[in-house]
């Protein structure tokens, strides 16, 4: 019998985290969720493994907003789990409310959606890639958008001009240029990272409080999320970005090898990492 599939989903309490934990825990996979508010985080698996009749997911606790966080969230998923076939790279705040338009910053000094959208996910990405790596084939998934801004590397933390738009749209196409970078440094064969826009406008709190109506289903957005968790069909697919389930081209600014490098070594920088820990 093939031991089931271990994912771990960041931002995994409510909107499409939420949704899709329930669409794995039917299809039997073993789930580790994350969450920044315990209360929420207990009920969500409570509820699942109540809905599905299935072992209770694995928790892990942090807020984004602080790296310290982030690193004692890969520790504890180090501590629950010995294989890591996906991370989902799903937690995130988008350009508006319930989380501001103004510009503000996380506990670390840094513009607060480059922080959180993805700095945070660069960081669990690289603490638990030797995990990923033993488990291959492993896949990790980053839900980014269609919504992106170039990055402008002598105002990365956008202290002139701010929008929460700018931010958010920055925040998402570093997600897709650091999972290009990533893909061109990790064979496939071991890991395969690609970046996604699930769908436009869903029925999510960010969504709804802000602009106050949906576009698509949030149905859409978990169907196009899961294909690239499980389909055998895109099982050696790598450095990609889709559009739902449409194999697209991000902004031009992914694709300048220049700025994937410079991106890669200021992330490595703002964390406190080096190099030699992502080969």
């Amino acid at each position: 019998m093939n031991q089931p599939r271990t994912v771990l989903i960041t931002g995994a309490t409510d909107g499409l985290g939420r949704a899709l934990a329930d669409r794995l825990a039917a299809g039997g996979t073993t789930l580790i969720l994350h969450g920044r508010d315990r209360d929420r985080l207990d009920r969500a698996a409570d509820e699942i493994r109540d809905a599905h009749r299935v072992p209770r997911p694995r928790t892990v606790l942090a807020d984004l907003a602080e790296l310290a966080q982030v690193r004692r969230l890969a520790a504890d998923v180090r501590a629950v789990t010995d294989r890591l076939d996906v991370l989902v790279s799903n937690a995130g705040i988008g350009g508006g409310e319930p989380d501001g338009r103004t510009r503000r910053t996380s506990v670390d000094g840094y513009e607060l959606r480059f922080a959180v959208n993805y700095l945070a996910g660069f960081l669990l990405t690289v603490e638990l890639l030797p995990l990923l790596r033993r488990s291959a084939p492993a896949r990790v998934v980053n839900v980014a958008s269609i919504g992106q801004h170039p990055l402008d590397f002598d105002d990365l933390m956008i202290e002139r001009g701010y929008s929460g738009g700018r931010a958010y749209g920055q925040s998402k196409l570093a997600q897709i240029m650091s999972g290009f970078e990533l893909s061109r440094r990790v064979p496939a064969a071991e890991v395969t990272v690609n970046s996604l826009h699930p769908a436009t406008y869903m029925p999510t709190k960010m969504v709804l409080k802000e602009i106050g109506y949906h576009i698509d289903e949030l149905d859409e957005g978990v169907a196009a999320t899961e294909r690239l968790v499980t389909d055998p069909a895109v099982a050696g697919t790598t450095g990609r970005f889709f559009d739902r389930t449409r194999d697209t081209r991000p902004n031009a600014q992914a694709y300048d090898d220049h700025a994937r490098a410079r991106l890669w070594a200021r992330s490595l920088d703002l964390v406190g990492l080096r190099d030699t820990e992502t080969t």
